[in-house]
């Protein structure tokens, strides 16, 4: 079985990214995160109007690494503290050595290749410092962008569940991405996979 320790937390680095712990101070960051409705557009997840909410959240963030059952990170600029995303792992199956990534940055930050920056470190952790199998992810099929990343680090589409997931009074779709461990084509500073 997989044994984790997230004491002392573990702070990661890229070339413009502190991807750090989350903390109480980041709750207004994160309630402009959470609130947001085009980060919440594929979550499946009510968007959060309130502070006690986002609060809540950071309770069961804080929970998971308590109990190194899951860990969450902040994504923040090298230049500034403020909390811009969000990236983890929400559920680590510890007898399979696997665990599902979950990801999230403001709009403003789109598009200029920071999740991309994000993610690979954080596979580079899950696969070599926490010695992780597979990692999955679960994602609306039609999040476009986020299946465009997952297949830029070789994700493979597994599963595709139809109308297996009720949210906002409507039944909707869900899709499986999986990549195994290769961590050996992993290149921890390159932000890519090499193939």
């Amino acid at each position: 079985m997989l044994e984790l320790n997230f004491h002392p937390f573990p702070t990661l680095e890229t070339e413009r990214l502190i991807i750090r712990k989350i903390t109480f101070e980041d709750s207004q960051d994160m309630l402009a995160l959470r609130g947001n409705m085009d980060c919440m557009k594929y979550i499946g997840k009510p968007v959060s109007t309130k502070l006690e909410e986002v609060q809540e959240l950071i309770s069961r963030i804080q929970d998971g690494l308590e109990t190194n059952s899951a860990i969450g990170w902040a994504i923040s600029l090298k230049n500034n503290t403020q909390l811009i995303g969000t990236i983890g792992f929400h559920q680590i199956e510890k007898p399979h050595y696997r665990a599902e990534i979950g990801y999230m940055l403001l709009p403003q930050f789109w598009n200029k290749g920071l999740m991309s920056e994000a993610i690979q470190k954080v596979l580079y952790f899950g696969f070599n410092t926490m010695k992780l199998h597979s990692i999955q992810a679960n994602i609306d099929p039609d999040n476009k962008v986020s299946a465009t990343i997952l297949k830029k680090f070789n994700f493979v589409s597994e599963a595709y569940f139809k109308e297996n997931f009720f949210f906002n009074g409507k039944f909707m779709n869900s899709e499986i991405y999986s990549l195994l461990n290769k961590s050996h084509l992993l290149n921890d500073n390159s932000g890519y996979l090499l193939s």
